[in-house]
């Protein structure tokens, strides 16, 4: 049904897809609110957003001998791109067990970046939708973010070096190769552009000095509120916001509603 109705409107992402899950959530709000009365469902499939989020499917084991010495002589590094991959799964399974927030399953547009070193993985980057509302955002854009616009910034959710890679200056080298190609990546998989990367960094762990090494700038820290908490009391810690833009009009790209209105 929200296939044929998003068809009927065409109702389409800038990729071409059709907005089925969104159609179904507006579908269902308007059964709950009395407006229209859907058919009884007729099975009650496990919510993959929920339940398989939380689900690592085991990779084969990596070698985990030391990796060390200089960016030049690691040699040629690969950048895959690995969502919908095999590479997918060593992803994930990484992110499980060596990053210290573990891996969430991205919902919605998201980036997975593995690199390898000849067939040694050594980083793992992930990329996704940005928070919707930061004041330190709109202090740097010189104003609030215009509405749908949001799609147009990629938030760094997950940088990983491996605990056995210690290579001087790899992970502002990174950065940098990926801020050259993940705008014509985003391209190519959503069908809209990106003009802002953005991330935040733990101050209690670690001091941002990658991400100043590659050029991104340090927007300030917040107060360690998350969205739910009440106000003026702290429920996290303190972090920077980085932010590097990827055009030279990204104010006016961020500011500007889009053209569809």
């Amino acid at each position: 049904m929200s296939a044929k109705l998003c068809e009927a409107w065409n109702w389409r992402q800038p990729n071409g897809a059709l907005r089925d899950m969104v159609c179904r959530g507006l579908l269902a709000d308007l059964d709950r609110a009395g407006w229209i009365e859907l058919p009884a469902p007729r099975c009650q499939p496990p919510n993959n957003a929920i339940v398989h989020r939380r689900v690592v499917t085991p990779a084969a084991p990596v070698e985990a001998a030391p990796i060390t010495g200089s960016l030049a002589a690691l040699g040629p590094l690969a950048i895959r791109l690995v969502r919908r991959t095999d590479g997918e799964r060593l992803f994930a399974a990484l992110l499980s067990q060596y990053h210290y927030l573990g891996y969430r399953r991205p919902v919605g547009e998201h980036l997975k970046y593995l690199v390898l070193a000849g067939e040694r993985p050594v980083a793992c980057l992930g990329w996704g939708s940005a928070p919707r509302q930061l004041d330190l955002r709109d202090a740097f854009l010189g104003g609030a973010l215009a509405p749908g616009q949001l799609p147009l910034i990629a938030y760094n959710s997950r940088f990983l070096i491996l605990p056995w890679v210690a290579v001087t200056h790899l992970a502002s080298h990174l950065l940098s190769q990926i801020a050259r190609r993940i705008a014509t990546d985003w391209q190519d998989l959503y069908g809209h552009p990106i003009h802002l990367l953005e991330t935040f960094v733990d101050t209690e762990r670690f001091t941002g000095a990658c991400y100043r090494a590659a050029n991104w700038i340090c927007l300030g820290r917040t107060r360690g509120r998350g969205a739910k908490a009440a106000a003026h009391r702290p429920t996290g810690s303190i972090k920077q916001l980085w932010v590097y833009p990827l055009s030279p009009h990204f104010r006016q790209h961020l500011l500007a509603p889009p053209p569809h209105g």
